[in-house]
């Protein structure tokens, strides 16, 4: 398994660790698109997995050994790059790149280029070094020069200003690895081709799975990580009267059925691609990667419930908005404004309505699943305890 972080903007690995405790809380930046990158679970944090070498040995267990264009493509770009055919991407390779080098460690190269007119750029995935050339002006008439020095701690330069026309190139490794330095045409080509991407699977959406919480129950984080998430769905419910329902049916029938109820519940969430945080009492709160998944979990809830003796009521409230991933009692957790909201909303349930907030009801996905399920849901502004102003909540009936 493998965390990387890459650029929203030009989809290259920033950052790659074995586990999510190797990412680092503050920003990174690219030095090929010279943009910094807020780190965000959902967003720029992608994992990958590949056969483990215990198995078999593949040729991305080695990356000093593939070749240039394998090592981009297998190391350096995220699994979200929508790669086009081998055919349609070696010919999209020759007109965007002026030169590809492979270079030992220690070794020095002078390459002769023609220099276009625009923006060029001399990159090295491997000690993530970059160039930026701006080519312009009247075309030189005897060949211009340009040396760099690749190290692992290569400061990021200023954008250097040549001619169009002929250039002496001179790369010289002195990092103890191989590098492979290309020098690439900043064109709309290069543009279009990093603007395509596909689903990958995001940190976000692992730490929302059970089994994997299952597994890494106290081995996800770190206990001084705080990881920012833009958008995670929460759902808390609780069981109404539970104490009369012990008077009511005695102990041993009482717990029978709060387990049972929990059994179903979990059951649930995992089916909708959630995951139970944790269990308070006869609560629990669980979280989903979009709000419609929880609310499909809400709905499935309220009438699995129905089938279980002993007249259990649940209360279910939904919340969905920015949070930090962080590690409590020694299990992984969530904090923020957002997890507070959710649970005051669930306490405002005290029926078998469901009680959500705007940005639940109104989620494109949300609203199909409400409308296909006939449920008209009613608005009414609502203070919540602890939090300044009134909050717009929706009642599912």
């Amino acid at each position: 398994m493998s965390w990387n972080i890459f650029c929203p903007a030009c989809g290259g690995i920033l950052d790659s660790g074995a586990t999510l405790k190797t990412v680092k809380q503050e920003e990174y930046r690219c030095v090929l698109c010279a943009e910094d990158c807020e780190l965000t679970l959902d967003e720029i944090v992608e994992v990958t997995f590949t056969i483990s070498p215990r198995v078999r040995r593949i040729a991305a267990h080695d990356p000093g050994t593939l070749p240039w264009i394998e090592y981009y493509r297998q190391v350096f770009w995220s699994s979200g790059m929508d790669f086009p055919d081998d055919e349609t991407f070696a010919k999209w390779l020759e007109e965007t790149t002026l030169g590809t080098l492979e270079l030992s460690a220690g070794e020095k190269v002078v390459l002769s280029l023609q220099l276009p007119e625009g923006f060029v750029d001399v990159f090295d995935p491997v000690v993530n070094m970059s160039q930026s050339i701006e080519v312009k002006g009247e075309p030189a008439r005897e060949s211009q020069s340009l040396s760099f020095v690749m190290t692992r701690d290569h400061a990021p330069a200023k954008t250097v200003q040549m001619r169009p026309g002929p250039l002496q190139l001179t790369l010289e490794n002195r990092a103890n690895v191989r590098t492979l330095p290309a020098i690439w045409i900043v064109s709309d080509k290069i543009h279009s081709f990093i603007g395509k991407r596909r689903p990958f699977l995001t940190a976000k959406r692992l730490l929302t799975n059970q089994t994997f919480r299952d597994i890494y129950r106290t081995d996800a984080l770190d206990v001084d990580q705080r990881l920012k998430i833009t958008s995670l769905t929460f759902l808390f419910t609780d069981l109404k009267g539970s104490t009369e329902l012990y008077e009511r049916v005695g102990d041993l029938v009482a717990y029978d059925l709060v387990r049972a109820h929990f059994r179903v519940l979990h059951e649930i969430v995992a089916a909708e691609s959630g995951a139970v945080v944790k269990t308070i009492g006869d609560a629990v709160m669980a979280t989903f990667p979009t709000p419609d998944r929880a609310m499909a979990a809400a709905l499935k809830m309220r009438e699995a419930l129905k089938e279980l003796k002993g007249d259990l009521l649940l209360k279910i409230g939904i919340h969905e908005g920015p949070c930090l991933a962080v590690s409590l009692n020694d299990r992984q957790d969530y904090f923020g404004r957002t997890v507070n909201i959710a649970a005051r909303v669930q306490g405002l349930a005290t029926s078998r309505s469901i009680f959500a907030t705007r940005g639940v009801v109104t989620d494109s996905e949300a609203s199909k699943l409400l409308q296909s399920n006939g449920i008209a849901a009613t608005p009414e502004k609502r203070s919540l305890r602890g939090i300044a102003n009134q909050v717009e909540i929706f009642e599912i009936p």
